[in-house]
């Protein structure tokens, strides 16, 4: 088994500059994974207060999801380098500014304010390390399945070290600390990235002749994005109850290792679904594996100790890397070249779109309910992303049908 694993990744590996801008964009994403923890932390500190830290969390959400589909097109126009030197010194100054402003416990309509302009600078690094494989990988559509899924792997190891990070960080140096050390993430890997010149995707400059549809005009991107939208919302609501959950345990120094262990299943599905010879095709895999989280995530709401939460978060984790992949795979292999990067961003930007309303949601649940019962939203969340797959029933039947 384990030498099939090396055999399937050892072909992705030889790509000219294939690891070193994936390592570089491990790096430059590391903040996804620690900020929305970490914005929880201190406003917590500060103002000890779920609704609001879950209100924040809302208001930053909704703005990333604008964000990305922008800064994404204009990658495809510009190119990655010239995006990252313009959106990464914006964002570094408003989120200084807003952890200046939260320690200093200045009006909260301030950090509103600042975390929305530090909020407009996010940028997709995930969608742009794909794009780059996808450039270097040409037409090999089941090496770009290894891409994608090594890539998955690398979000899930994100997300097994990022909490871990955050949480010693705020709990153990100071509130602030989860964002500065994520911000020092982010400085670190995209400047790495950005150096990479060799590998970068040529640009796609609008020519006044030539005409494309929007992209979230494409019905299969909207089939893929409408229930991405709750299934952000899942994410975000699984990490606050998380918080709460440990909190009220009084062990709330184990959060990041609760998260790890939910990623950890993840990342374990990842690296077997990348040396899988599916059969089924993307559309197939995303209808399934929904279906697969939602009922795998039913426990949560029965978990009685910190051990059979971790248990639990591991299994519903299984099924969520082969799911984001099918997700990626379905949206990118519908557009042309020239709006891949925007494309792999709206199927991100749909999720922290959901997870505003689940972060505010989940925080007024956990303030009036407990944390034990707040797992009823993130539950909810997968009930409705299935629901939101239903109007694009003769999409997905088509995109089920083709070869």
């Amino acid at each position: 088994m384990l030498g099939f694993m090396f055999k399937a990744y050892s072909r992705l590996f030889d790509t000219p500059g294939g690891l070193r801008f994936s390592l570089a964009g491990l790096i430059a994403r590391m903040p996804i994974s620690m900020d929305s923890l970490a914005l929880i932390f201190i406003v917590v500190h500060a103002s000890n207060s779920y609704t609001l830290a879950g209100a924040l969390a809302a208001v930053a959400s909704v703005v990333v999801s604008i964000s990305l589909p922008f800064w994404s097109r204009t990658s495809d126009r510009i190119g990655q380098r010239r995006t990252l030197l313009i959106a990464i010194p914006l964002r570094t100054f408003f989120l200084a500014i807003f952890i200046v402003l939260v320690t200093m416990k200045t009006p909260t309509w301030t950090w509103f304010v600042a975390i929305i302009a530090a909020e407009s600078a996010v940028i997709n690094a995930g969608g742009l390390v794909r794009r780059r494989w996808l450039w270097a990988l040409g037409d090999d559509r089941a090496l770009i399945n290894t891409a994608y899924s090594y890539e998955a792997l690398m979000d899930e190891i994100v997300f097994i070290l990022g909490p871990v990070i955050a949480t010693a960080c705020a709990t153990s140096i100071a509130p602030s600390a989860g964002l500065i050390v994520g911000l020092f993430f982010m400085l670190v890997g995209t400047t790495a990235f950005a150096v990479q010149k060799k590998t970068e995707p040529p640009a796609h400059p609008r020519i006044s002749d030539e005409f494309h549809s929007p992209v979230f005009r494409n019905v299969v991107v909207q089939a893929v994005v409408l229930p991405s939208i709750f299934i952000g919302g899942f994410f975000s609501a699984v990490g606050i109850t998380v918080v709460a959950y440990a909190q009220s345990h009084h062990a709330a120094s184990r959060t990041g290792i609760i998260l790890a262990i939910w990623a950890s299943g993840s990342a374990v599905a990842a690296a077997i679904n990348g040396i899988v010879k599916w059969k089924l095709n993307y559309a197939q895999r995303f209808l399934r594996f929904l279906v697969a989280l939602t009922v795998l995530s039913i426990p949560l709401l029965f978990t009685g100790n910190l051990i059979f939460l971790s248990i639990a978060l591991f299994a519903s984790g299984l099924a969520v890397a082969p799911l984001i992949i099918a997700a990626y795979g379905v949206a990118e292999t519908s557009v042309p070249p020239s709006q891949i990067t925007e494309t792999l961003a709206w199927v991100v930007a749909g999720m922290p779109l959901g997870g505003a309303f689940a972060s505010a949601l989940a925080g007024w649940a956990i303030d009036n309910y407990g944390a034990q019962r707040a797992f009823v939203v993130p539950l909810g969340c997968l009930c409705a992303a299935l629901a939101m797959s239903l109007p694009y029933f003769g999409t997905w039947n088509r995109l089920r049908s083709a070869s």
